[in-house]
């Protein structure tokens, strides 16, 4: 049965998991501490499992070029069970570059036929197109 006295912390409080001794609750509280640390570790270690296969574009070599320049993109998990295909895109469109070579950690594509100015590279898995970080500059 707990224990309710007038000159213990918690006065009027009825709990089923009441510490006899000092009034504490105990219990319920340390069991839903450990689930939300569990609950915490399982999602930051299930994103770090899904971030480790998602293809990643970590700089593109040279900076900038001309229409139909080769251009070698670097970063990981880009081979061809995975990036289907690159494209250089602005704020409103997105142009389709040729793939020359790939493997995991490059891509070489053939810059569009695009107007002078800096893209976006993009690239698409699956069915989804990701926009990277990473810019190009398209020169006249």
């Amino acid at each position: 049965m707990p224990n309710l006295s007038a000159a213990r912390p918690g006065y009027g409080k009825l709990s089923l998991f009441v510490n006899a001794r000092n009034g504490e609750n105990t219990g319920r509280r340390r069991n839903a501490g450990m689930r939300w640390l569990f609950l915490g570790a399982l999602l930051v270690l299930s994103s770090l499992a899904v971030a480790q296969n998602t293809p990643q574009v970590t700089g593109v070599d040279p900076a900038s070029g001309k229409v139909n320049d080769t251009v070698t993109l670097s970063g990981g998990n880009l081979g061809k069970s995975s990036v289907s295909s690159v494209y250089l895109s602005d704020d409103k469109n997105d142009y389709k570059a040729a793939i020359v070579t790939q493997s995991d950690d490059k891509i070489s594509v053939k810059v569009p036929q695009v107007k002078p100015g800096d893209y976006n590279i993009s690239i698409q898995v699956g069915d989804k197109l990701f926009i990277k970080p990473v810019k190009f500059k398209v020169e006249e």
